[in-house]
């Protein structure tokens, strides 16, 4: 079963007209009005969605992860923007209110409803169900698992262990 958060990353797949892998996902940030931005930062933040009351919207990026991580981050702050309002915070250089959301060490252990559902948006966006289901009943044949989902991590641009995550929450493997 998909959730909405997938469905609605499909859609909008479909609405932009993207029907081919890896997704350019810089690109869709771009034509949703959210400008991409690679900063250092402190701790463990590895994103943050920005949006202003003046209508700016802002996804931070931290510039020293890995391309794939990065990905990820621009899909799942992209999935705030899509999926929620976002939470009021102060920002010091800000002479106006804004809305925040951080992604963080604590994103993936799907403990927030909105983190969960923007983990679900960045997963369906970069890997769509159809196409990494595609692939993998091509691929598993003949190379078996391990080297499918290195291969397919590749393909979509995305992590292995992401990937992983995705083909085990579309039942095409085994958790253990």
């Amino acid at each position: 079963m998909t959730s909405r958060a997938e469905r609605r990353a499909e859609e909008l797949l479909r609405e932009h007209g993207i029907e081919t892998v890896p997704v350019p996902v810089d690109e869709l940030a771009d034509k949703l009005g959210a400008e991409v931005r690679y900063r250092t930062f402190d701790g463990d933040i590895s994103g943050l969605l920005l949006r202003t009351d003046r209508g700016e919207t802002v996804v931070g990026v931290h510039a020293k992860h890995a391309r794939t991580r990065q990905r990820f981050t621009i899909a799942h702050e992209l999935g705030h923007h899509v999926l929620h309002r976002g939470r009021p915070a102060i920002v010091e250089h800000l002479t106006r209110a804004a809305r925040v959301n951080f992604r963080d060490g604590t994103s993936a252990l799907a403990t927030d409803k909105e983190e969960i559902e923007a983990n679900q948006f960045a997963a369906g966006l970069l890997m769509p169900s159809a196409a990494v289901e595609d692939a993998f009943l091509e691929a598993a044949p003949r190379l078996g698992i391990d080297r499918s989902v290195a291969a397919l991590a590749k393909r979509f641009d995305v992590s292995p262990q992401a990937m992983r995550f995705r083909l085990m929450n579309l039942a095409l493997i085994d958790p253990t």
